[in-house]
């Protein structure tokens, strides 16, 4: 079998192309290069990013190092342009409108099993890979998503929009591993990444500071910061775009005891409303709801439980989905969870199996949408 794997020059997606080589099948690797920092800057008028703290160069010669090693040849694609397009354009555009999206789900959606999956294709592959932790399942009709047995590393999550005619030929080797287990593999293979810590920065910013990287594109317009309870102003925000709900930290709100937690932000009066205490009903909704869906296994039924995550690293939450007509669907919670945010993911799960994802679109407290209530206060 032929097999096209994503090398990210990290050691998951290394010590995925050597299992898979292992197990018998003609393998190639290819590096993606999403970002040019420089490029994509100056097209902004804004080349003030350091360019040094992109890794991206770098990790493309640790995956040259890898593909060498294990002696599997190796593509270095170009898809700038699609992931300015599809991903990063997406990102400002959410952030824009006050929303949180998740630029890894995007990166998923449109340019590793969209972009990178036709390239394949249009090979002559017939499977690709990568270093996902997640586990699918094929059948003859259809694929599916489960999660990974190191529930620590799991990835589904990020993998909730993966098209079916995409997952349907795609591995995912390290989704039967602990990741102890992978480290041990690339130790044993004296890989050059077996002991590189893992990324978490946001794929193309890298480890750089958020609001810093984020003023490039969407310049700060400092405001008030509002006692969502009683209206007093308490502070200042550097931008109400770069606030998130349930966010605590970098509110330096010092003149009033806390802690306080954003609780709802207005893009057009520029408000940003606080309350005190984590389990303040402001910052508690019971219900969501969650629009560009994608399924990865057929819904038989129009209501029922399952399990869902509204963030990633988030227990699984017990959740009843009342499918719409329009192709929507309504999550309901009525124990109340902090902190659902528009603009991120909603993913449901029934046990380990992955059912799917969307975007969550806007938020309720007893039927009474939170974003409506933030604006009747903020421009009474």
């Amino acid at each position: 079998m032929k097999i096209l794997v994503g090398l990210s020059g990290g050691v998951d997606s290394a010590v995925a192309a050597y299992l898979l080589k292992e197990q018998g099948h003609e393998v190639e690797c290819a590096f993606m290069r999403n970002w040019d920092s420089l490029t994509n800057n100056d097209i902004l008028g804004n080349p003030t990013l350091d360019e040094a703290v992109c890794t991206q160069e770098q990790d493309y010669n640790d995956a040259v190092e890898v593909a060498k090693k294990l002696g599997l040849p190796l593509h270095r694609i170009d898809f700038i342009t699609e992931y300015w397009d599809d991903v990063f354009q997406t990102f400002l555009k959410e952030y824009a409108r006050g929303r949180t999206p998740n630029p890894d789900i995007l990166c998923n959606k449109y340019i590793k099993f969209d972009a990178f999956f036709k390239f394949a294709q249009e090979r002559g592959f017939d499977y690709v890979a990568t270093g996902h932790y997640a586990r699918v399942k094929h059948y003859s009709d259809h694929s599916e998503m489960l999660k990974a047995v190191d529930t620590n590393k799991d990835q589904s999550y990020f993998l909730c929009q993966v098209n079916q005619e995409a997952l349907q030929k795609t591995f995912f080797p390290l989704g039967e591993l602990e990741k102890p287990e992978v480290r041990a593999i690339a130790l044993k293979l004296e890989l050059n990444v077996a002991k590189k810590k893992d990324s978490t920065g946001i794929c193309f910013i890298g480890e750089r500071k958020f609001r810093e990287f984020l003023r490039n594109y969407l310049p700060a317009k400092s405001g008030q910061i509002v006692d969502i309870e009683t209206g007093k102003i308490i502070g200042s925000h550097i931008g109400v775009l770069y606030y998130t709900l349930g966010q605590r930290k970098g509110l330096d709100i010092n003149a009033f005891e806390g802690p306080w937690f954003v609780v709802g932000k207005d893009v057009q009066t520029n408000k940003l409303y606080v309350a005190r205490n984590e389990d303040n009903p402001w910052l508690k909704s019971t219900s969501c709801l969650v629009k560009d869906l994608n399924w990865f296994n057929p819904l038989k039924e129009s209501k029922f439980a399952c399990k869902a995550k509204f963030r990633y690293r988030q227990k699984d939450q017990d959740v009843q989905l009342e499918c719409l007509e329009d192709g929507s669907v309504r999550v309901h919670y009525p124990q109340g969870i902090s902190a659902v945010t528009p603009g991120q993911e909603a993913v449901f799960y029934l046990d380990h199996i992955c059912l799917g994802g969307g975007v969550i679109d806007e938020i309720y407290s007893n039927e009474r949408s939170l974003s409506e209530a933030i604006a009747g206060i903020s421009h009474a």
